[in-house]
């Protein structure tokens, strides 16, 4: 993995981290964990539009594909 062979690793920025409590603030009511808010800021800058996971938070982000459906 970390020869990036299979995937690549990406690192969260100052500027990711910032916005990713942005984003744990204002949706708060959602009861997403601050890794969510990671995960839909990497996803938005990546420009990543599908995820697999059986978290239904990446469904209420309403900007990803999730698979399995």
């Amino acid at each position: 993995m970390f020869a990036e062979e299979l995937c690549s690793i990406e690192y969260l920025s100052a500027d990711d981290v910032l916005a990713a409590w942005r984003v744990f603030e204002r949706y708060a009511d959602k009861g997403w964990s601050f890794t969510d808010c990671t995960s839909k800021v990497l996803m938005e800058r990546l420009g990543i539009k599908t995820a697999f996971a059986f978290d239904q938070h990446f469904r209420q982000f309403g900007s990803v594909e999730v698979v399995p459906g």
